[in-house]
Formats: C-alpha cells, sequence, structure tokens
C-alpha cells in the first residue's frame, strides 16, 4: 500500500512509522524544522523504550508524492480546510481519505442517513467549501485512542494507545473498509470496523469536550485533574451536556458519565492535545472540540451552560496564548 500522512506531527508520524515497519511505502507531508529533520536524518521513533529511525520520504508539497491509496489527515482541524485543495496530486478515483484528528469532524453529516443528512456545522465550514474541496466519497472515519509526541524535530514518541477505529460514514461493511482494517491491524494497531462510527466520536468527544479545555486552562496533567474534584465537578457536567447533544441528533453515547471518567483515568499522566498546544503557542482545536457541539446545541435547543461557559474561556485563552506566542 503506498500512504502519504498529510500533517507529519504526532500522531501521523506514529501511523506513518508502524505502516512502514509493516513494508507498506510511506510518505510524510511536512514543514519547516520537522520537515527539514525528516529529510536528513529520517523520523526518530521511540516507542515502549525501544528506538528505531525509519527512511520516509518526506515533502512540503504533495505535487512531489504522486498518487496514493491511503492518505490520512493528521492536522489539527483548524489546518484542515487550507490543505484540501492542496490534495488533488494525491489522489485517484479509489483513494482512501481517513481524517484522524479530535472532535466532530466537518464530513460529520454526510451520509448520515436520518433527518439531518447533509447538515452543514458551519463553524467547522461556514460557506461549504470543504466539501467542494474534497469529494466526501473518498472518506472513512477514523477515531484516535492513544497518544504521541513529538520530542524534538524530527523525534516522535508513542506514549500509550494503539486503537484506531474505522468505519464508513454510511455504515456499510464496504471492501476498502475491510481492507484497510486489515492492513492496519497487520501494522500492529487495534483497528476494528465500527457500524455506527459517529457513536464512537461522540464518546471520544465527550472526553475531549470536557478534558482539554480544562487541561489547556489549568496546565494540569490528566492525573492531576482526575485528582481534583473540584475540577472533576467541571467536567461531569461538560460530558453530560455532550451526551445530551449527541442525543439530540440520534446517537446515544454507551457509557456513562463516571464510566467515561474511568476511560479518561487511563490515560495516566499524559499531557493532552491542548495541554501541548497552549505550552508550545500553538491554536488550540476549540472549533472542532467544543464550538461546533456548543452550535449543534443551538440548533436543537439543548442547554449546554457549562460548556458554553468553558468556551468562553478557552478562546480567550487561546486569544491571548496566540498574542504572546507572536510578540
Amino acid at each position: 500500500m503506498r500512504v502519504c500522512v498529510v500533517g507529519a506531527g504526532a500522531i501521523g508520524c506514529w501511523f506513518g512509522a508502524w505502516m512502514a515497519r509493516a513494508g507498506h511505502e510511506v510518505s510524510l507531508l511536512a514543514r519547516g524544522a520537522h520537515l527539514a529533520a525528516l529529510r536528513a536524518g529520517g523520523l526518530k521513533f521511540e516507542d515502549g523504550g525501544r528506538s528505531e529511525t525509519f527512511a520516509i520520504h518526506a515533502a512540503a508539497d504533495p505535487a512531489e508524492l504522486g498518487r496514493h491509496d491511503l492518505v490520512l489527515i493528521g492536522l489539527k482541524a483548524y489546518s484542515i480546510a487550507d490543505m484540501l485543495p492542496r490534495l488533488a496530486p494525491l489522489l485517484d478515483a479509489d483513494t482512501v481519505v481517513m481524517p484522524a484528528i479530535n472532535g466532530l469532524p466537518w464530513w460529520y453529516f454526510y451520509k448520515e442517513g436520518g433527518r439531518f443528512d447533509g447538515t452543514r456545522i458551519n463553524c467547522l465550514d461556514r460557506d461549504g467549501g470543504m466539501f467542494a474541496a474534497l469529494d466526501p466519497g473518498h472518506i472513512v472515519g477514523c477515531v484516535v485512542h492513544g497518544s504521541a509526541e513529538v520530542l524534538a524535530p524530527g523525534v516522535v514518541r508513542h506514549n500509550s494507545g494503539d486503537r484506531f477505529i474505522v468505519g464508513e460514514p454510511d455504515g456499510s461493511t464496504s471492501p476498502r473498509i475491510t481492507a484497510l482494517a486489515a492492513a492496519m491491524r497487520a501494522a500492529g494497531f487495534d483497528a476494528p470496523v465500527a457500524p455506527r462510527i459517529r457513536e464512537d466520536i461522540w464518546t471520544k468527544l465527550a472526553g475531549n469536550l470536557s478534558y482539554n479545555p480544562v487541561a489547556a486552562l489549568t496546565l494540569a496533567r490528566m492525573d492531576e485533574i482526575n485528582a481534583n474534584d473540584d475540577l472533576l465537578a467541571l467536567i461531569r457536567p461538560m460530558i453530560a451536556e455532550t451526551m445530551a447533544v449527541a442525543a439530540a441528533y440520534g446517537v446515544i453515547i454507551p457509557v456513562t458519565v463516571e464510566e467515561r471518567i474511568g476511560i479518561a483515568r487511563k490515560i495516566g499522566r499524559a499531557k493532552i492535545s491542548m495541554h501541548q498546544d497552549i505550552e508550545r503557542g500553538r491554536p488550540l482545536e476549540t472549533d472542532g472540540i467544543i464550538a461546533s457541539v456548543v452550535e449543534l446545541a443551538r440548533r436543537a435547543g439543548v442547554a449546554t451552560p457549562m460548556s458554553s461557559t468553558i468556551l468562553a474561556l478557552v478562546a480567550e485563552r487561546a486569544r491571548h496564548s496566540a498574542t504572546i506566542a507572536s510578540g
């Protein structure tokens, strides 16, 4: 399989490393110091105390890489719209595009199959340009349960987890999703095919929406949040609100609030994504993780007082972080 990772950050490099180890032809689309390091010394990948180096073709321009069987999008959600028009050189008619992103994806209501089919989430795709830039027929859903971290340019460490849940937007067990999952399992991933990928999206999102902004505001690690009863008093209503919004759109999250907190406890001491982004002066994925849910809640008449309050706080925190980083 020819695999291109668009956005060779932590998750993308982890995916690329394991697929390359399994014998697939992998390319990485990257930029800046990370790209320079990948070109000069390959991808240095740390996993379970073992260090490996992979000589993987890295480039800044998709036109240098040619057609691929699988394109994994590992970008932050706010960077995807500008990249989608540039993906054309990577695609042929059968190329599978797998966005491995946090939060609600822009394609969420594509082939949803119910009364919300075709609905657009405005804060993610305000003018429909993302659907115009990439035929959504290429897309398969993906929900990642695992963590990795860029330690330095060209150096990535896998921290925990190995679960990449995949699924067709229409819920079918298609030949392409079956083949993709088999290839990922052979590479070492726990890659089940989900008959209801949106259920998996919401189950992860219930944790991301609650824990990520709290981590960004406090700079607390996951174990510190879970040991703090006052912070958990914020987390619980945000999870419950997320469950209520999902239910309004036909998805029942198959865990309780306490069970979802139990899943989060398994992450241990990790710095989750918004915590890392604040420390590195990067923008936050507030739209995909929080604002999109608040938008859908307002449309459906679901009250989200805690999530809306935390959204206002973390959006302002992000604005000041960006000012500090640029200054």
